[in-house]
C-alpha cells in the first residue's frame, strides 16, 4: 500500500506566487500614493500659518501713517492709501509703520517683519494687497478713510491653488 504524497504541483506554486505578487503590488501602490501625498497637508498648513502671520503683522500696524501730519481720516476722503496726505511710502519692510505701506508687498520666500528670510520657507510666495477704495465693512466706508481690506495670498509649487486670508483695519 502506498502512502499518499503531499505537496504542491508546479502550476499551483507558480499561481500562488503570482497572486502574492499582485497583492503585494497593490498594497505597495496604495502605500506609495499615501506617502507621496502626505506632505501636502503640511504644506497647506504652513501656507495658512504664513498667511495668518503676515495678516497679523499688517493689522497690528496703525491705520494712519505717523509720518504724515494731516488729520486722519478727515484728510483721506478718497482713499487712505492712495492719498499723499494720508500715507507716505517707506523704503523697506523694516520701516513699514502703517497698514498702507504693505500694499503691493511681494515676498519670494517667507520673511520676518524685518525682511529677513526664514530658513526652510523659501518655496512660498506671499502677496499682500491693501484695498483702500470701494471697501465697506460693518457700515464703514473706505471712501471716507474709515476702513481698508487686507488680502494676503500665499502660493507654493506643491499646492493646487493659493491660500488667501482677508482682514479689515478700521480707523476707529
Amino acid at each position: 500500500m502506498r502512502e499518499s504524497q503531499r505537496g504542491l504541483t508546479l502550476i499551483e506554486l507558480v499561481s500562488s506566487i503570482l497572486i502574492l505578487i499582485i497583492a503585494v503590488g497593490g498594497v505597495m501602490l496604495a502605500v506609495n500614493t499615501t506617502v507621496s501625498r502626505s506632505a501636502d497637508p503640511m504644506i497647506e498648513e504652513q501656507a495658512a500659518a504664513i498667511a495668518q502671520s503676515y495678516l497679523e503683522e499688517v493689522l497690528l500696524k496703525p491705520f494712519c501713517d505717523p509720518d504724515v501730519t494731516s488729520n486722519c481720516p478727515t484728510a483721506c476722503t478718497a482713499s487712505a492709501c492712495s492719498s499723499a496726505s494720508c500715507s507716505a511710502a517707506e523704503g523697506s519692510r523694516a520701516l513699514y509703520d502703517d497698514v498702507c505701506d504693505y500694499n503691493g508687498l511681494n515676498d519670494n520666500g517667507a520673511r520676518d517683519q524685518n525682511g529677513t528670510a526664514i530658513i526652510g520657507l523659501g518655496n512660498y510666495t506671499i502677496n499682500v494687497t491693501v484695498a483702500s477704495a470701494g471697501v465697506t465693512f460693518n457700515g464703514l466706508n473706505s471712501n471716507n478713510g474709515q476702513v481698508v481690506r487686507v488680502d494676503v495670498k500665499v502660493t507654493h509649487p506643491a499646492l493646487t491653488g493659493a491660500r488667501t486670508v482677508t482682514g479689515y483695519k478700521t480707523n476707529y
